[in-house]
């Protein structure tokens, strides 16, 4: 019989929802050591945290964090909050001997990050890093058809992630809602809340990015503050276009915006070989393209793949094939991976060593759109 795990979440907004669903679903259909009991959710609003936890089964809420950290039954806490507060948190949580979870970006910046990563390491907690596209069926069969040599050497790696959500000038920044367009909250705009996916996902399949050339613009210079209610400068990045080299030599060229009339989620990746190329599209996640030079020619052409045969990744614990999963399955199967290898001793990626690399990316994407010119990225 599965040991209980019991589990910490703080902050109850959209993250929140993922992860609290997360570990209500997994033990119905993953064999997991354990099973997680939701203890605790943490808000800062008293009304919302409690309507959260009723809805969602939490034993309790608080409105102080710090009572998550210092409560001895609970043994993993889960960071959903705004990006400024997860060094805090989560340095608290590793010297108090927590297992961490802590969603992405992991840092506001490169400096944060280290210390983060200073405290698990020095702990010795189990800790992840929440970039749970990952965990996408169709992603993880591609860096498994990677791995296994089916396109050869590797030329090319294009990502792009588009969404439309802020081109009024009326939006705010600031508060609970539009926090993301703070930037003493979020740290950056789209390098760290939509880049960071797709560099994370692209140095997971085809290694360490070495070099970047970008380019970044704020369309919107001054917003109202949500909770000050002034109008003052916009601090974050709207769009961001970046040119990079990988370690292995091929070329990667990546953009974001959030003013791409039209799209609300589009993040897709294509990756050329010299024997194959892949691509996947978020709208269509269960499906994967692929081309092989290698077949006939009478025959040769893009395939879509439909990902749901039970030999496929993750797919062998849901339902039979032909009948695909969704964005929230993800976060189920990354919660499985972290408590199966919690229980191995062993890490689950992306640790937050590996969260640094995409912070020190993302940080030296910014510093060459700031100057110009390329920098060098040392890990």
């Amino acid at each position: 019989m599965a040991k209980t795990l019991n589990v910490g979440i703080i902050g109850y907004g959209f993250m929140g929802r993922t992860h609290s669903n997360a570990y209500r679903k997994v033990a119905n259909f993953f064999d997991v050591p354990y099973k997680p009991v939701l203890k605790t959710i943490c808000g800062l609003e008293e009304k919302e945290a409690k309507a959260f936890a009723d809805r969602w089964g939490f034993e309790t809420y608080t409105t102080d964090w710090h009572e998550v950290i210092d409560d001895k039954s609970i043994d993993v806490v889960d960071i959903c909050v705004p990006n400024n507060y997860h060094a805090e948190i989560a340095i608290a949580a590793a010297k108090a001997g927590k297992a961490i979870c802590c969603e992405k970006p992991l840092a506001l910046n490169v400096a944060q990050a280290k210390k983060m990563v200073d405290a698990v390491e020095k702990a010795g907690v189990p800790n992840l890093a929440s970039f749970n596209y990952r965990r996408v069926p169709a992603v993880t069969l591609a860096k498994q058809l990677i791995d296994e040599g089916r396109l050869g050497k590797i030329f090319h790696y294009r990502a792009n992630f588009l969404q439309d959500w802020t081109i009024s000038a009326k939006v705010p920044q600031g508060g609970m809602s539009t926090w993301r367009l703070d930037v003493k909250a979020a740290g950056s705009g789209v390098t760290g809340d939509l880049l960071a996916h797709c560099i994370d996902t692209a140095m997971w399949h085809n290694g360490p990015i070495s070099s970047v050339c970008a380019m970044t613009e704020t369309f919107v210079k001054e917003r109202v503050h949500a909770e000050t209610g002034k109008v003052e400068p916009v601090g974050i990045d709207d769009a961001c276009t970046f040119f990079c080299r990988f370690d292995n030599g091929s070329m990667g060229n990546f953009e974001s915006t959030r003013y791409a009339r039209g799209h609300k989620a589009l993040y897709t990746f294509e990756i050329n070989g010299e024997h194959a190329s892949i691509a996947w599209d978020l709208h269509d996640l269960h499906r994967l393209s692929y081309f092989d030079h290698r077949d006939d020619s009478i025959v040769r052409g893009w395939r879509s793949v439909h990902v749901t045969d039970g030999d496929m990744p993750y797919m062998g614990k849901w339902w039979v094939p032909g009948l695909q999963i969704g964005y929230e399955h993800s976060f189920v199967h990354q919660t499985a991976d972290f408590l199966t290898n919690m229980a191995k001793g062993k890490p689950t990626a992306p640790t937050f060593r590996d969260a640094l690399a995409t912070q020190k990316v993302c940080e030296a994407v910014l510093a060459s759109a700031k100057v110009g010119r390329w920098k060098d990225i040392t890990y």
